[in-house]
């Protein structure tokens, strides 16, 4: 029985580790393609824009 309950234990684990590590790699990936974009752009005429 304690086999079990940690294999459940381990699989749901696993499963939040792969998601917050998605998470993560998507915001490091988009805070620096927004930054290239910044750098790119720089001197032009394009306007400010509110988020």
């Amino acid at each position: 029985m304690a086999g079990a309950i940690i294999l459940i234990i381990a699989m749901i684990g696993i499963a939040v580790a792969v998601l917050m590590t998605g998470a993560v790699a998507s915001a490091i990936l988009g805070e620096s393609l927004r930054r290239d974009g910044i750098a790119r752009n720089e001197g032009s005429e394009l306007l400010e824009l509110e988020d």
